[in-house]
């Protein structure tokens, strides 16, 4: 099996790259340089230029930035199958976060020149502003949870969106995140100690199961409910 149907076999699962035509799956892939990044090393960091638009072949990076106070805030958890980068892609500026591996990952980079030869197809730069749309969407919530909702619901709604990858906002979801809970205290800019009672109330309620370095939903119908707890 060649190298792009290997990729593409394990990218399907992906709703915005399994909607492509399959042409374009290809020449997208036929565009692409491996990166192979060892846990904790950098993708790139706030400041740099673009050099690809990017997805996770196998892994997890992290996207994050500091705050005025020096804290690590940490934006989103991308999991294998999530392209992003476009933003940069599209207006030449350079990146506004970090992003860095999570654990031993590899990355597929689009570049640049291959990326604007894409753009020049009608249906590839559609998919492209509908890849914009999603994290866009993904961000007015995230903004829209932190002003609009109680710390326990903005706690159930990220986990929500944890369960259906959050970047990709995925319909299927999943029982299980691996996820610890420094990073989703640093998530949603609350203190551990916060997050720890908060999660513990929600076991209680019989939503979540607690495990170390992983967080199991129990009852989605709990959690839904909670959601909505302003």
């Amino acid at each position: 099996m060649t190298f792009i149907a290997q990729a593409s076999a394990g990218m399907r699962a992906n709703p915005w790259y399994s909607s492509l035509p399959g042409d374009a799956q290809n020449a997208l892939l036929a565009g692409c340089r491996t990166v192979p990044l060892k846990s904790g090393e950098y993708l790139f960091r706030r400041g740099d230029r673009r050099n690809g638009f990017y997805c996770v072949s196998k892994g997890r990076l992290k996207a994050s930035t500091l705050r005025e106070n020096g804290r690590e805030a940490i934006l989103a958890v991308i999991e294998a199958g999530n392209w992003f980068g476009q933003m940069s892609m599209i207006s030449g500026a350079p990146h506004a976060h970090d992003v860095v591996a999570l654990e031993n990952t590899t990355v597929l980079a689009v570049r640049p020149q291959a990326f604007e030869t894409l753009m020049n197809d009608a249906v590839f730069a559609r998919a492209i502003a509908q890849l914009q749309s999603i994290h866009t969407s993904w961000l007015y919530r995230i903004i829209d949870d932190s002003a609009a909702y109680s710390t326990r619901a903005r706690i159930a709604r990220r986990l929500v969106l944890l369960a259906s990858g959050d970047m990709s906002m995925g319909a299927a979801g999943r029982e299980e995140i691996a996820l610890s809970q420094e990073m989703l205290a640093m998530m949603l800019d609350i203190t551990r100690q916060t997050l720890a009672i908060e999660l513990k109330a929600m076991v209680a309620k019989g939503a979540i199961s607690l495990h170390y370095g992983r967080i199991q939903i129990l009852s989605r119908d709990i959690l839904s409910t909670l959601q909505e707890d302003d």
